[in-house]
């Protein structure tokens, strides 16, 4: 069994597949390899001598350089390597897109909807336009909890503590989310619930949704009634009651929306979790669906791939500006474009940001960027689009919802319990981690590197995920979690 791995002949590095001793000797790719250091699972080594100031190359591309003189067999991390990132850049297009062969699309039984949205679930959404009544939201949904029977899935509130003494696009993004996720197509039923003196109250939520399923939407305003308990459980009930009629039936995996989504990688993401994402994603969009890939900031270092694959020269212009806003973001609040990876990442064995994200868009596959996306918009191309949100987990789960995303996959290498408003399936990208935390993992991408084959876990997760379409329930869910985020960018009156 390998004890090593170099991704790509041009890497100078290798990562260990398992803990390596000071003095041991391996093959990597036909080199003999004695190791000058320890080297933790996950970890990079150098294969041969590197001076101070060499690239560091791993996936093909720099992730950095050499701080020092490296001596081969040592272990490489942020002792020993630098970023080489900086700030806004001019990129050229130079397209180098792969075409997708398109093939025949699978099935699942969903929920079809009168728009001609398919949702995965459903359940019965609440929705609070500002803080001051999450706790009336979460109350309602405690109380409805007797109307989940028959079509009827899940009652679920989604608090937050914005909505109101928000400004400009800071205020607009709360408004948009709420109004996207209140016309979501896993939600069979939503109820949005205001107070009646926030600044995104219903009002402002109802001109911004573009559902035509009008009827299942109520607004209740807490300051109008007497009893919001009493009229919110009486309007939930009349959700619930639509709502039994309605029946899954055959869809077409053309009509499926992935969310794209890691955290808490670490050196294995790269290798296995990330790569079968990315031949899900790949086989999903030759069958004519669509997935989204998002988190901005873990793309830096690794843009120039993604702008690679832009279908045209508009496309291309809109991934520069989503790069380059982005990193503006940073500098407009005084903060440094590479200031990632997180603790847990280092002590998974990623130690730039180039490093993470170009493991990061391996879960993009090959396809061509057809969209790119502002935050809150929905996905309007088949195929993949890029969004516009951070790399936050829940912030960016919830972005990849309201783009119309009815599931995300989330890869992780540390193992996480959160979740979303949409079913949302973890990977982990090492065997120990499904092995320890079964009550949070839903697949094992870390069989990879047990003599499965990529097409052959790509097709797994496949089935996995038609499977979760058709009603069959993710970790977080059999846990009882729905978690929200929105993105908060601005001043805080």
């Amino acid at each position: 069994m390998k004890r090593a791995l170099r991704i790509t002949p041009k890497d100078n590095v290798a990562v260990a597949l398992e803990p390596l001793e000071n003095g041991a000797v391996i093959e990597v790719d036909g080199m003999t390899v004695r190791l000058a250091t320890d080297v933790p699972a996950g970890h990079k080594l150098t294969l041969h001598d590197l001076k101070a100031g060499e690239k560091i190359i791993k996936y093909g591309y720099p992730i950095g350089e050499a701080k020092c003189d490296i001596p081969a067999g040592s272990h490489v991390h942020v002792h020993n390597l630098h970023t080489l990132l900086n700030g806004e850049l001019a990129y050229e297009y130079t397209p180098k897109g792969k075409l997708i062969t398109e093939c025949k699309p699978a099935t699942f039984r969903g929920y079809r909807r009168k728009n001609g949205k398919v949702g995965v679930r459903n359940e019965l959404w609440i929705l609070p336009t500002v803080g001051c009544v999450s706790n009336v939201a979460k109350e309602l949904e405690r109380r409805a909890q007797t109307l989940v029977k028959g079509a009827v899935e899940g009652v679920h509130a989604f608090p937050h503590p914005y909505g109101c003494s928000q400004m400009g696009e800071d205020q607009e993004h709360t408004r948009t989310i709420l109004a996207d996720l209140a016309c979501h197509p896993n939600a069979g039923g939503v109820l949005v619930l205001g107070l009646g003196c926030e600044n995104s109250g219903v009002e402002e939520i109802r001109k911004r949704m573009t559902n035509d399923n009008a009827d299942r939407v109520r607004f209740l305003v807490c300051q109008q009634v007497d009893d919001e308990l009493e009229e919110g459980v009486k309007l939930l009930g009349e959700l619930a009651a639509e709502m039994q009629k309605d029946q899954r039936e055959e869809c077409l995996s053309a009509e499926l929306v992935i969310g794209l989504k890691c955290g808490g990688s670490d050196g294995f993401s790269g290798i296995t979790a990330n790569p079968v994402i990315g031949g899900f994603s790949d086989q999903l969009i030759a069958q004519g669906g669509s997935t989204i890939l998002t988190e901005v900031p873990e793309m830096f270092g690794a843009e120039t791939i993604l702008m690679e694959r832009c279908e045209n020269e508009e496309m291309f212009r809109k991934t520069v500006a989503l790069i380059n806003d982005f990193k503006a973001y940073f500098e407009e609040h005084h903060q440094v474009v590479y200031e990632n990876p997180s603790p847990g990442n280092k002590a998974g064995g990623i130690s730039t940001l180039e490093d993470k994200a170009l493991g990061c868009t391996q879960k993009s596959g090959f396809a061509p960027v057809r969209d790119v996306l502002a935050y809150g918009e929905k996905v309007k191309e088949k195929g993949l689009s890029l969004l516009s949100a951070p790399g936050n987990d829940l912030v960016a789960a919830t972005a990849l919802a309201a783009a119309g995303a009815q599931i995300v996959l989330f890869s992780t290498g540390r193992g996480t319990p959160f979740a979303s408003p949409v079913p949302t399936v973890k990977i982990s990208s090492n065997s120990p981690l499904a092995q320890k935390k079964g009550n949070w993992i839903d697949f094992n991408a870390g069989e990879l590197l047990d003599g499965k084959t990529l097409p052959e876990m790509s097709q797994l997760l496949m089935e996995q995920v038609l499977a979760v379409a058709g009603g069959q329930l993710v970790a977080s869910e059999r846990n009882g979690y729905h978690d929200m985020a929105i993105f908060k960018t601005g001043v805080t009156l």
